[in-house]
């Protein structure tokens, strides 16, 4: 009978002890430390790449406009961007490949510098994430794959809470 009582009362007192570790973790306090505040500024209109040979272009279009990609665009990277990994200050270029159906297949961020592969992996994300179609750029009556170039001014302040 003492055995039993010694069992129960080790497996009681190990579910005591366990919660007790959990509750008193804190698990905010490395994440909340600091803080990035980013400003979004993207530059207006949108420039598009012109194809060669072609005597009647239209350019590609947003559903809803250039305005409206912009804010789309500005609100994702908000959203999305994982701003605690790098700093983004100064002007930086997108261009994005759209083909014959409307659909973004390729998009190439520039200038290149230090650790800039992260926040352009990022955004290749983000611009994957918005789900409307463009309407294709036309040459001569007929849909032709486009490049639209986007150009945009970042600055991040760090700050520490």
């Amino acid at each position: 009978m003492k055995t039993l009582a010694l069992f129960i009362g080790l497996f009681v007192s190990n579910f005591a002890f366990a919660q007790f570790d959990v509750e008193e973790r804190d698990d905010n306090m490395i994440t909340e430390n600091n803080k990035n505040i980013l400003k979004i500024d993207i530059k207006e209109p949108l420039l598009q790449v012109a194809v060669k040979n072609c005597n009647d272009f239209k350019a590609a279009s947003f559903e809803g406009g250039i305005p409206v990609y912009k804010e789309t665009l500005r609100k994702y990277m908000y959203d999305y961007l994982n701003t605690e990994f790098y700093i983004l200050n100064g002007d930086f270029t997108f261009t994005l490949t759209i083909d014959q159906t409307g659909k973004v297949t390729n998009i190439e961020g520039s200038p290149k510098v230090a650790n800039s592969e992260v926040f352009f992996d990022d955004m290749k994300y983000v611009v994957r994430r918005i789900k409307k179609n463009w309407t294709p750029a036309m040459c001569n009556g007929q849909p032709v794959t486009s490049q639209v170039k986007i150009k945009m001014n970042l600055s991040s302040i760090a700050t520490d809470v």
